[in-house]
């Protein structure tokens, strides 16, 4: 396919149910592609560090099959999720980079098409998958509907730009867009900040594609909550005019 290497972001906290599937899944995802895992455990306390130390060489990339390594890092107290793919970005040395939930949400299968607009027909430096383009996704709650339809809104307006699900987990970027982040956002307001700033370049290429997803209830472990809604509408406006 191509031999740039691809940079996988798994930021995880309290994922033991989740995290030794997602790591099998994503290692044999686009098999004719060199990968290089990068996991940050934010702090679990649920014996995902145990599995992750039993598993991993924590000195360094262990090589779990032909193109494909593991770097994991230890954060010593949970910072959030922005400050886990934050040490992800830090620690990855690849040429195209993506971020990937350790639950169970999304299909690393929609990466395919993400990365042959990067990598392959080299016509994107950005891709966002998005959740609103008719492909399978399991419905939950209207509130959150809601809330990312607003957030999304807002940021078109105030960013100039046509993107329908800012809050998706799934962004694949170049190393060079990454090279232009200065990232300090520690909880989930780096979705935000992480678009704001790409948007704010008028440098980048942007695309957007259909993913699937297969949402969690809070009783599966999903995090996110309506106070994180509130401050990402704060976010919007706090990275278009500070």
């Amino acid at each position: 396919m191509t031999d740039k290497l691809l940079s996988v972001l798994i930021p995880v906290y309290n994922e033991i149910a989740t995290i030794a599937r997602v790591a099998d899944v994503v290692a044999v995802t686009l098999p004719g592609v060199p990968k290089e895992i990068v996991i940050v455990d934010d702090g679990s306390n649920d014996g995902t560090r145990d599995w992750l130390t039993s598993r991993f060489t924590l000195d360094g990339p262990t090589t779990i099959a032909e193109g494909v390594t593991v770097r994991v890092v230890f954060h010593p107290r949970n910072r959030g999720k922005g400050g886990a793919i934050q040490t992800a970005m830090a620690t990855a040395t690849g040429d195209v980079l993506v971020i990937q939930d350790a639950d169970l949400e999304y299909d690393p299968n929609d990466w395919i098409r993400m990365y042959d607009l990067i990598a392959v027909k080299q016509v994107a430096d950005v891709v966002y998958g998005s959740r609103f383009y008719g492909l399978p996704h399991r419905s939950l709650y209207y509130h959150h509907f809601l809330a990312n339809r607003l957030i999304s809104g807002l940021f078109n307006v105030l960013y100039n730009q046509t993107l329908t699900d800012i809050e998706v987990c799934y962004k694949m970027f170049t190393r060079e867009v990454l090279k232009t982040l200065r990232l300090d956002c520690d909880d989930f307001g780096i979705e935000v900040q992480l678009s704001a700033q790409i948007a704010r370049a008028r440098s980048w290429r942007i695309y957007e594609m259909a993913v699937h997803y297969y949402g969690r209830t809070y009783d599966e472990g999903k995090k996110i909550n309506w106070r994180d809604g509130v401050k990402a509408i704060w976010y919007l406006f706090k990275y278009r005019f500070a």
